[in-house]
């Protein structure tokens, strides 16, 4: 596995089919190299998310459907591969006594009473921040700013903290490098200024306090991270910038 810090052109296509169900073929030998490109993986997905919610409105329905809509749209594009991460996380960490259980947990496929509650709050406070978006008339360039905010703390995630599983897609994958997780963050930024402006800033700071609560929460409980400790990440992240986008414009 190629692992340079050395941005490529193609690494966008294997963010794309890594994070999304997107028909597209992609190398995947470089690994977490490409992390990078995350960030921008996660806004064309909330692009193709914000244009349905776009769309409804168009057709005359009113916001709340269209949040609905676009989380809807968000959720088939990446086959809910970051609630499927929330959902195993929260019953791990929460439903197991030992590190080796709660890796079990996390491992199997049931869902859990924690992963059911964190899958019902998270649509729940995403789709009421979405409409307040959207009645103001901001959900679109919301939606691509806080994809792309949200997809970056898996990069700094899986490069801060160690694999918890070493047979896992994550320790398979490898850990981003300082100069990935650097230009990551250029990108996110590149991304979400022209969409969210000044609120830019409270949006991250949000965002960082999430990552934070829950790298500390990992690494206590799990000794580091998952492909599930990620994608909660991403979905945490979310919740928070939206909310305080919706903060903002109330």
């Amino acid at each position: 596995m190629r692992n340079n810090d050395t941005p490529e052109p193609t690494d966008i296509a294997a963010a794309l089919a890594l994070l999304s169900r997107l028909p597209i073929s992609a190398d995947h030998t470089r690994g977490a190299a490409a992390a990078w490109a995350w960030p921008i993986a996660g806004a064309v997905i909330g692009a193709l998310a914000g244009l349905a919610g776009v769309i409804a409105l168009a057709i005359g329905l009113p916001p709340a459907l269209a949040a609905g809509l676009a989380l809807a749209t968000g959720a088939i594009v990446t086959g809910a591969l970051h609630e499927d991460g929330l959902a195993d996380t929260c019953d791990g960490l929460w439903g197991g006594w030992t590190r080796e259980r709660r890796l079990a947990i996390m491992k199997d496929s049931h869902i859990g009473t924690y992963g059911a509650t964190a899958l019902i709050l998270s649509l729940g406070l995403r789709w009421a921040a979405l409409a307040t978006l959207f009645a103001a008339g901001h959900g679109f360039l919301a939606l691509i700013g806080t994809a792309a905010l949200s997809r970056l703390p898996m990069v700094v995630l899986a490069h801060r903290l160690p694999p918890a599983r070493p047979g896992g897609l994550s320790a398979q994958t490898g850990a981003p490098g300082a100069t990935t997780t650097a230009i990551a963050l250029l990108a996110t930024l590149v991304i979400a200024i022209p969409c969210l402006g000044l609120a830019t800033v409270p949006a991250l700071v949000a965002v960082t306090a999430t990552t934070l609560g829950l790298g500390a929460i990992a690494r206590a409980r799990i000794g580091g991270q998952t492909g599930d400790i990620l994608g909660a990440a991403q979905q945490l992240a979310e919740i928070a910038a939206l909310a305080t986008l919706a903060a903002l414009v109330t």
